[in-house]
């Protein structure tokens, strides 16, 4: 009898969950049927009475704009005009002919073909002037207004008149579109005693294929003592690579990350399909902190598993998955509907969105919420946001200057004018630098061009200047507030002097690019880099290496 009490009370129970189970969901379609009356009902008023004329289709993005204000950054609404970036972000591949391309003066010129690609096939090079495509003047087009007329259907062809960067000639040439893809690994080689390194820039369609493909070849030569994985400034992307790359060197089957939505229904895990074809191989993996998504995945389960040592600064800490969700009419939507957690079971999110939303600010985890996790080995780790490193390097910064004068294309030209005399000369990638007469010269230019630079400490003075005016204190501050503008030493040509050897080693990079492509500048740039050195030695240092993975604990920040 009192079995058969238990039983109709749990089945009550049951039911009374259920019920309010069905009364939720009830008053969730009534809300979402509601809302979306009174915006359809909004956007009938807007096409019939709104004063000036407004498309639907503007209408629409700017709605989608509102509601995407109240998600998080990644969530994003995809038009069908949007739609070949967003291929192109996921694919790594588009039709056209392979170059980025950049505005100088009234002309697009180009910026970079890609090698192999048709662009350089024709034998386009950094700096060529776009003069007409199809038989029409290209003067005063935009960027976007070129790349549109350059991509299209693999297959197709176009013509496109050029005014040569070196040599001033003018070539008529016929270029057939193909499907170009852009490398993820854009150098792998080795460094110096058997320590091979690969830089991966992206996770994107076929991005564990092109690693794996460089694994093999380090593992060709005859004394591999260490692979360096270079995922500094890797925003991420496509999470299956990252789970497939993991495979080369941790044993088939091993968890590499878990993804988890509202409640524990949606918990689905990635385990390795691959077997292993570098599983003893030591690993350094460096990163920074743009380093994010697919790259924070992997490296924090190389490190969760006690696989690599994680070199490098704090990572960005974005943990949320994406999924692409069609609408109709050929417009999708990108939606985050859930966390990553690696095989430690940490997440790897750092920024609450939901505070945001209710505060109109993001929010770092505080460490009273930060928890303890273990590694494989029992190493101690912590969630709150990013992947902390096993070995921590102080990252590089370029300074504002240096920065404007890229952005500004200043670089790019002088460059390109270096071409003009010096495109006959043989040079080392890995040694190659400018002589003094040629900086003198970069100076030169730069003394004819309008930099808009005004250095953090002049921004500061002119702050307190106006706050001393505000404040009354004008008067009294004014010739100490003189004083110090006087020592500012933050005009243009100063400024060259000051930051030489940084803007050096960019003008060194551009010119290199100019020889050997984007690869060439890595392959330099692994040279030079003080991380990459310090990750050599590490690997280098068998006792270390192993001590660290053993029992080096992280630091919670």
């Amino acid at each position: 009898m009192l079995r058969r009490v238990i039983v109709v009370v749990a089945l009550v129970g049951c039911a009374v969950s259920l019920h309010a189970q069905d009364l939720e969901r009830d008053a969730r379609d009534f809300d979402l049927g509601r809302a979306t009356e009174i915006l359809a009902n909004m956007m009938r008023e807007f096409d019939l009475a709104y004063v000036d004329k407004v498309t639907a289709d503007e209408l629409l993005e700017a709605a989608a704009r509102g509601m995407l204000v109240a998600t998080d950054p990644y969530t994003e609404y995809l038009s069908e005009a949007s739609l070949a970036d967003f291929e192109f972000m996921t694919t790594g591949r588009y039709g056209g002919v392979g170059s980025l391309i950049r505005k100088r003066g009234d002309y697009v010129i180009f910026a970079q073909p890609y090698k192999g690609s048709p662009s350089d096939e024709v034998g386009i090079k950094i700096g060529d002037k776009i003069l007409a495509i199809g038989g029409e003047d290209m003067k005063g087009r935009t960027t976007e207004d070129i790349s549109s007329r350059l991509k299209g259907e693999p297959g197709t062809d176009i013509s496109v008149v050029v005014e040569r960067n070196i040599g001033g000639g003018v070539d008529t040439l016929r270029l057939t579109r193909r499907r170009i893809s852009v490398p993820s690994v854009t150098y792998a080689g080795i460094l110096r005693d058997g320590v091979g390194y690969i830089a991966h820039h992206d996770f994107i369609e076929d991005s564990y294929g092109e690693v794996r493909r460089a694994v093999e070849s380090l593992m060709a030569t005859d004394s591999l003592r260490g692979i360096i994985l270079d995922y500094r400034s890797n925003g991420g992307g496509v999470m299956k690579e990252a789970v497939d790359i993991a495979s080369l060197f941790v044993p088939r089957g091993s968890r590499v990350v878990s993804i988890m939505g509202r409640d524990s229904s949606s918990l689905v895990h990635y385990d390795t399909r691959h077997a292993p074809i570098a599983e003893n191989v030591p690993i350094v993996v460096l990163v920074n902190g743009t380093s994010a998504s697919a790259s924070e995945i992997l490296a924090g389960a190389l490190q969760d598993m006690d696989r690599a040592v994680v070199m490098g600064s704090r990572t960005y800490g974005k943990g949320l998955v994406q999924s692409t969700n069609y609408l109709g009419y050929n417009t999708y939507l990108k939606l985050t509907t859930a966390k990553y957690y690696i095989p430690s079971g940490r997440c790897i999110q750092s920024r609450n969105y939901a505070a945001m939303r209710r505060e109109g600010t993001t929010e770092e985890v505080p460490d009273s919420l930060i928890s303890e996790f273990y590694t494989r080995g029992g190493r101690k780790v912590y969630d709150g946001g990013g992947i902390v490193p096993d070995v921590r390097v102080e990252p590089e910064y370029v300074s504002r200057f240096a920065v404007t004068l890229y952005a500004m294309g200043y670089m790019d030209d002088w460059a390109d004018r270096y071409m003009q005399r010096h495109h006959a000369d043989a040079i080392d990638l890995r040694t190659f630098t400018i002589t003094d007469e040629d900086y003198a010269d970069f100076v030169d230019y730069i003394a004819e061009c309008d930099v808009p630079y005004e250095s953090e400490t002049r921004r500061q003075l002119t702050a307190l200047e106006k706050a001393a005016e505000d404040d009354l204190y004008d008067e009294t501050l004014k010739p100490i507030i003189e004083e110090l503008k006087t020592k500012i030493k933050d005009d243009k040509l100063s400024n060259m002097e000051t930051y030489r050897s940084e803007i050096t080693e960019v003008l060194n990079s551009q010119i290199v690019l100019r020889y050997a492509y984007n690869s060439g500048v890595t392959e330099r740039a692994a040279y030079d880099d003080k991380c990459v050195a310090r990750a050599v030695e590490l690997l280098l240092d068998e006792d270390e290496y192993q001590r660290i993975l053993r029992e080096q604990d992280l630091e919670m920040h």
